[in-house]
């Protein structure tokens, strides 16, 4: 199942993406050779094309529903699940560890998806360059460098697991 769930994720992964690497593919470009950005993103790529671009911005959003959206609705229906059976847990104490672990990995989850809608889902029409870079930036360097920043928060003794490593 697992072997199953990696290829189907693979595939997907590459379908979506082929499909905008043909639909830019298509596209003509006429102007300056230099990418104002960090890196090869799409919303950048599109503004050095002297074609019409609608389509390939319109299938852009239909696969970034699919891919960041879809996900994140997911990931927010489960964790109101997890809230339902949080409250009905009798014990404080225990509440509160399951909360502190839950709320870690969702800060994490809602920093990067945030960036992803904000760049992605949002009408990108009089943002700025410097906006797209910053979001791209966030999602791209911030969340992976805070990500066991934040996990590491939750050690109850960093001294011992650092003793742990140590021998």
């Amino acid at each position: 199942l697992c072997i199953k769930m990696a290829i189907w994720c693979w595939a997907a992964g590459f379908g979506f993406m082929f499909t905008l690497v043909v639909m830019v593919g298509k596209l003509r470009f006429c102007g300056p050779k230099y990418i104002d950005h960090f890196m090869c993103d799409f919303s950048p790529l599109i503004t050095l094309s002297c074609s019409d671009t609608s389509t390939a911005q319109i299938q852009s959003f239909i696969l970034a529903v699919i891919v960041v959206l879809l996900p994140f609705m997911i990931i927010i229906v489960s964790y109101m699940f997890i809230l339902g059976t949080i409250f009905s847990i009798s014990s404080v104490i225990r509440r509160q560890k399951v909360f502190s672990t839950c709320s870690s990995h969702l800060m994490v989850v809602s920093m990067y998806y945030g960036t992803l809608l904000a760049l992605y889902l949002a009408p990108s029409k009089g943002q700025s360059t410097n906006v797209n870079k910053i979001l791209s930036l966030l999602y791209t360097v911030v969340t992976p460098l805070f990500n066991p920043i934040i996990y590491g928060l939750r050690k109850h003794d960093p001294q011992a697991a650092n003793h742990k490593l140590k021998k």
